[in-house]
């Protein structure tokens, strides 16, 4: 296997499969990261990446719309102790 250095049929004895299956697995998963659609890939990073930016962008526009509307409490509360003079 690549990080470990064990073989195939190693690690499958470890995990208590066959050799075929683990092989299978592995290849499937090495095609999703080449092709961007398993969780490693640098896809999913970006996608990750893009939802963080995503994030950062309506936490900043809560908060600008949290300040406008307290600033229209305010006027609102001046503009009606205004109307009652």
């Amino acid at each position: 296997m690549r990080s470990s250095g064990r073989t195939v049929t190693e690690v499958a004895r470890e995990l208590g499969v066959s050799s075929e299956s683990l092989r299978g697995w592995v290849k499937k998963a090495r095609a999703a990261q080449d092709t961007g659609s398993g969780p490693g890939s640098v896809r999913a990073g970006r996608a990750a990446d893009d939802r963080d930016e995503e994030l950062k962008r309506l936490r900043k526009l809560t908060a600008e719309q949290a300040k406008t509307i307290e600033i229209l409490k305010k006027a609102t509360a001046f503009f009606v102790k205004e109307s009652d003079r």
